[in-house]
């Protein structure tokens, strides 16, 4: 690394903390929640780039293991009192009634959990490919949630749980993102991220070279999974309440859209466009509500936001075909090129 972009990366390194420092203490409750869904939806659209970006599968289970995050990290922090309260047609099974864990080794349970269940789910499901592939960890998701609506002596059944320990915030939500972060660049940059890559562009030519396809698509579907779990986890104590119903397909498709948005095989791209789809969801809320011009009022229409956020993404999608920024990463080269309206240096030098 230049000693200039080691100095840049400290500084906005520093710059960040400062604002979420700022955030932390001055900045309303609503937006502090929207950064922190920014964040979490960072966590949870990097590890399913790993399976469907880098590494070429089409997976469709992640809103399982998101489950297994929250539900974990859930009952582990939930208080004795809080637990009877919420476990009131059954009581909750008798290991987990008196557990209270702190809010990391909980996080760090629930990721490992998930991890497992990816394993297990990979192992035999791994050895399909593309579309069946997608079916049958969609599949698998739904078996996850269909068991967790039904074992209402551990997760509550469909009752879900509620007064989830507010745990999840700036810092920690923040701290998880920038950790998935390093970790993704430095998982990517290694042998493995090379060879992720490599089953990713042709599985035959990968197989020739010596890779063994079957272990590195099982790694890179367990890292995911766990990841996915941590993300779920950090969501389910932010939101405070959560229930089956949660954790259907359209929350799979949500994080799909973010990588696909920013570019399948393209950290930077799925950290821009977790914070874009996510502000923008929001921000386009308006439109569901009756609005005053002045001269007419138009009344408000249910859905109308998702209407015109999706129309936002057709063309974003028709004009950018391979996501905002396809294979490509971020670098301060890149971006001081930008700034100074310089076009960027190609290979070989060549402007």
């Amino acid at each position: 690394m230049k000693k200039r972009d080691y100095y840049l990366t400290v500084i906005s390194l520093i710059l960040l903390v400062i604002f979420l420092y700022f955030a932390d203490r001055y900045m309303d409750a609503y937006i502090v929640r929207i950064l922190n869904l920014c964040a979490i939806y960072t966590v949870l659209g990097l590890s399913m780039n790993l399976i469907n970006g880098f590494t070429g599968l089409f997976s469709l289970g992640h809103a399982g293991f998101m489950a297994i995050g929250a539900y974990t990290t859930a009952i582990l922090t939930l208080s004795v009192n809080a637990k009877a309260q919420n476990f009131f047609l059954e009581p909750i099974a008798a290991p987990l009634a008196n557990v209270v864990l702190p809010f990391f080794p909980s996080l760090l349970l629930a990721g490992i959990l998930a991890a497992l269940a990816g394993f297990l789910i990979g192992a035999p499901a791994l050895r399909l490919k593309g579309d069946y592939l997608a079916i049958a960890t969609l599949g698998f998701a739904e078996i996850i949630r269909v068991i967790f609506t039904n074992t209402q002596n551990i997760t509550n059944g469909a009752l879900g749980l509620k007064g989830i320990p507010a745990y999840t915030n700036l810092w920690w939500s923040y701290g998880i993102a920038a950790f998935t972060v390093l970790f993704m660049v430095l998982l990517i940059n290694s042998s493995y991220g090379r060879a992720f890559k490599a089953i990713r562009e042709d599985e035959i030519a990968a197989e020739s070279m010596g890779i063994n396809l079957f272990k590195h698509k099982v790694m890179s579907f367990t890292i995911g999974a766990f990841f996915a779990g941590i993300g779920g986890g950090l969501l389910g104590n932010l939101l405070g309440t959560i229930d089956p119903a949660m954790f259907k397909f359209t929350l799979t498709f949500n994080i799909l859209l973010i990588i696909v948005l920013g570019g399948m095989g393209s950290i930077t791209g799925t950290v821009i466009s977790a914070f874009v789809v996510t502000i923008s969801q929001e921000a386009l809320r308006f439109l569901d509500q009756p609005m005053d011009l002045g001269f007419i009022v138009i009344p408000g229409v249910a859905g109308m936001r998702m209407v015109v956020f999706s129309i936002l993404l057709m063309l974003v999608v028709l004009f950018y075909r391979h996501g905002l920024m396809g294979t490509n990463e971020f670098s301060w080269d890149r971006l001081i090129n930008i700034l100074s309206f310089k076009k960027p240096l190609l290979k070989g030098g060549k402007k």
